[in-house]
């Protein structure tokens, strides 16, 4: 097993990533000065901001969605029980005792079972509940009559968005453990990242082209 540079995050993946926090932030921004937590913006321009930002983000999940599935990218989200229990350690108390992290990174493999398994609840569980209940908000007009159903609509977004929220907190978090912050990041901006590969795996990347990769410096 050798460590080599490769290009790990595709421009497509990036321009995803980094669109998707612009979103993300300006919606809960938004989302908050809605619901009155803050009063730095006015609320009509809140709402109006916080709906085209709702519609930009489904349309790019879409996108994202349809990418994951034609290139196969989607199998990285697979959960699997092989070394969680190690990185959750890791991450409850091996951390804070500056443990080295035991997961390696892998090119077929680039997020830890922790790493998976909460990408997977996000994309299943969270996003889609923000999402529905957001369209079911805004379509209130047309079914507006059931009695009673606006409020809970209204709760599963709010709850929604306040985990999502929260994950986004812990993600930044753990972009502070470890190696330093710049470190964490750097990958998803030039796309390149360390990854342990086989010596069969080595030679398939190097013959086939299918990825860029750089020698260690």
């Amino acid at each position: 097993m050798s460590t080599r540079i490769i290009m790990v995050y595709s421009r497509f993946e990036r321009f995803w990533h980094w669109t998707q926090m612009a979103l993300i932030f300006t919606l809960l921004f938004t989302g908050l000065a809605v619901r009155g937590v803050h009063g730095m913006i006015g609320f009509d321009t809140a709402v109006t901001v916080h709906t085209w930002c709702a519609l930009a983000l489904i349309a790019l999940w879409l996108l994202a969605i349809f990418w994951h599935f034609t290139t196969g990218t989607w199998r990285h989200y697979l959960p699997t029980t092989q070394g969680l229990w190690a990185v959750a350690r890791f991450y409850a108390w091996g951390i804070f005792k500056g443990e080295h992290h035991p997961y390696r990174k892998a090119y077929w493999r680039k997020h830890n079972p922790l790493q998976a398994l909460a990408y997977l609840s996000l994309k299943l569980v969270l996003f889609p509940a923000v999402w529905l209940s957001g369209l079911l908000y805004l379509a209130y007009d047309f079914w507006g009559t059931a009695g009673g159903a606006l409020g809970w609509v209204a709760a599963v977004h709010v709850l929604s968005a306040y985990a999502i929220l929260a994950f986004v907190i812990a993600h930044i978090y753990l972009l502070t453990t470890g190696h330093s912050f710049a470190e964490h990041v750097k990958p998803m901006l030039t796309g390149y990242d360390e990854v342990d590969l086989t010596p069969v795996e080595e030679a398939y990347l190097r013959e086939s082209g299918a990825v860029a990769m750089k020698e260690p410096s």
